[in-house]
């Protein structure tokens, strides 16, 4: 699909992944990296019979990423086809979290983004064992970020340490990565990565972000843009088309 201009939106969820390239196929990874391979092929053996265990069909046909940050944790669903509902695969505890909730604003603030986005890169030999690079900043970083300085390099990633990405335990990106990696060699060249300040179901969650944001508008606001994006995939376990507009707020268009 390409990237549509709308009078008031400019889409953002379905946008084609123009900056994402197939540099994480493993049959490349074997040329370059054979003691990764080795253990993402080791790694595939135990995805392929949890695959099944829900009923859903490895390779990875389609996945769909969301992460919260105050509840340290990274969920990965999956579908056989787009004519039907996503299945939660997994969830991964992200083993540090860098920043504050509240999106990233500015280079150098060691703030996890939030929002919404899709994986841009891969890298098979990154520093942090195994990364999966975001599109930040995107349509709506652009408008509401420092315009000179925004920041940029952000990841989910291994080694569990972060300045501002998402880091998990090595043993647990080998399995996000390959999932990754399996869904774009079967054709899905838009893998989105959402990710919200916390888990709006979960009341203690729910209680430190109203404390934390108390006096804080422009959180508040924002976050109010991010919920119905939530609100729908609850609902509906679909992905909701998303806009965002000249104030560089979220919308849902369907």
């Amino acid at each position: 699909m390409k990237r549509i201009i709308l009078s008031v939106f400019v889409l953002v969820f379905g946008v084609c992944c123009s900056q994402a390239n197939a540099q994480g196929p493993i049959a490349q990874q074997a040329q370059t990296s054979p003691s990764i391979t080795t253990e993402l092929l080791r790694t595939e053996n135990t995805l392929r019979e949890a695959f099944g265990k829900k009923g859903l069909i490895w390779p990875a046909r389609e996945i769909y990423i969301r992460s919260f940050k105050y509840d340290s944790q990274l969920e990965v669903w999956a579908r056989n086809s787009d004519n039907e509902p996503f299945k939660l695969f997994k969830t991964y505890k992200v083993c540090v979290m860098a920043g504050t909730i509240g999106p990233k604003r500015i280079e150098g603030d060691y703030q996890v983004p939030e929002g919404f986005y899709y994986i841009s890169g891969f890298n098979p030999r990154s520093e942090y064992h195994l990364s999966l690079k975001l599109n930040y900043p995107n349509e709506s970083d652009k408008l509401l970020s420092d315009k000179v300085k925004p920041g940029g390099g952000i990841y989910i990633h291994g080694n569990c340490v972060s300045v501002g990405c998402i880091p998990l335990q090595n043993d647990q990106i080998d399995e996000v990565y390959l999932l990754a990696t399996a869904a774009r060699l079967n054709g899905q060249n838009y893998i989105p990565v959402h990710v919200f300040p916390v888990r709006f179901d979960n009341e203690q969650s729910l209680a430190y972000y109203t404390k934390y944001s108390f006096n804080d508008v422009d959180q508040q606001h924002f976050t109010a843009s991010l919920k119905p994006v939530y609100d729908y995939f609850e609902q509906n376990h679909e992905l909701p088309l998303i806009g965002v507009d000249l104030q560089g707020d979220y919308n849902v268009l369907n």
